[in-house]
């Protein structure tokens, strides 16, 4: 039996990116229960205003109603959920946690036997000063790679940010990731680009708005600076992927299961993305510990040694309590600690 439960997340401060700022996060707890056992499989779908293909305003409909499907005897895979990839990441997720028994385990990973996984530290877009101050704090807390949301200021104060913080940490202390959102314009984005080398970035995210392909192809082979695809990826059909990346050919892709479909089409997209000598990691989209959890899981069970976008635990004042904690830049499973959900 499937029935679902809404929560609404509160951010500790707004979550500003370039696409604007967010103060909560809607999201939906499908719970898959087992008939004779009353055990239950829990996955989270949470798309995301603005960015999701399925953040529409009857979201919550259309999820009851592939629930009374799916509680009808469709399986999932004659369900059509191309159009609504949280739900197939939610569903998809419910199962295996009940064919683990209900217990949050998703997949046989190292990583709920307490075999940490290195993550990035995120720095969000905020006054240059504040940006500096928790990038400090972050790197005293062990971190050695952080990722900068840029866009939203003026660029040249951005620029300011990035030479403070090289000025005190060199690449081989510290790997800096930014991302973009696409908020550079095409007439000045090589100009940017230029610009931002002599940070020694190792990556830039979505320089310039999705869906530009022929575009993102000439930025993805003159850039200076390595690009990683990110909302190009979302809406992307099964048959298109490899067409895509051979075309426009990426140094990485950044996987979001919530936003592209699942775990099973983010698995698809890596086995695509190696054929071309692609690499990638995971970022979570603001999931709540319980689609997090998932996430870090399957990515454990991937064997990835290059650090993660997974530590977006801590944004939200009333998030599921978890086993799920960050300590010295890596994200850990404290099995002495409970889900409380």
């Amino acid at each position: 039996m499937f029935t679902y439960k809404k929560h609404i997340l509160q951010f500790n401060k707004p979550a500003t990116t370039s696409r604007g700022s967010m103060q909560t996060h809607t999201v939906y707890y499908i719970l898959k229960t087992d008939a004779l056992s009353k055990k239950i499989g829990i996955g989270e779908s949470a798309p995301l205003p603005g960015l999701s293909i399925d953040f529409v305003e009857n979201f919550e409909t259309h999820l009851q109603l592939i629930l009374n499907q799916l509680n009808n005897g469709f399986k999932l895979e004659d369900i059509d959920l191309e159009n609504w990839p949280s739900i197939q990441f939610a569903v998809e997720t419910a199962f295996s946690d009940l064919k683990f028994g209900g217990i949050r385990k998703i997949c046989e990973n190292e990583f709920i036997i307490n075999k940490p996984i290195a993550i990035n530290g995120l720095v969000w877009m905020n006054n240059a000063d504040e940006m500096l101050a928790e990038a400090a704090q972050k790197i005293e807390a062990g971190f050695n790679c952080i990722k900068f949301k840029i866009g939203a200021l003026d660029f040249d104060e951005e620029c300011r940010l990035l030479e403070k913080i090289r000025s005190r940490y060199n690449a081989f202390k510290l790997e800096i990731r930014t991302d973009a959102n696409g908020a550079f314009a095409n007439a000045d984005a090589f100009e940017k680009l230029n610009t931002l080398k002599r940070f020694e970035l190792h990556s830039i995210e979505q320089p310039i708005k999705a869906k530009q392909t022929d575009f993102m192809q000439e930025v993805c082979a003159k850039s200076p600076i390595p690009i990683a695809l990110d909302e190009e990826l979302i809406g992307v059909k099964e048959h298109e992927i490899k067409p895509l990346l051979q075309f426009i050919k990426p140094q990485y892709i950044i996987l979001k299961p919530t936003l592209i479909g699942g775990l099973a089409k983010c698995k698809f997209w890596i086995d695509k993305a190696h054929e071309l000598n692609i690499n990638w990691w995971f970022t979570s989209a603001l999931e709540s510990n319980i689609g997090l959890n998932a996430i870090t899981q399957y990515c454990s069970s991937l064997k990835t040694t290059m650090p993660q976008g997974l530590g977006t635990g801590s944004l939200y004042k009333n998030n599921i309590d978890s086993p799920l904690t960050v300590s010295n830049g890596f994200i850990h499973y404290d099995n002495s600690k409970k889900w409380v959900f």
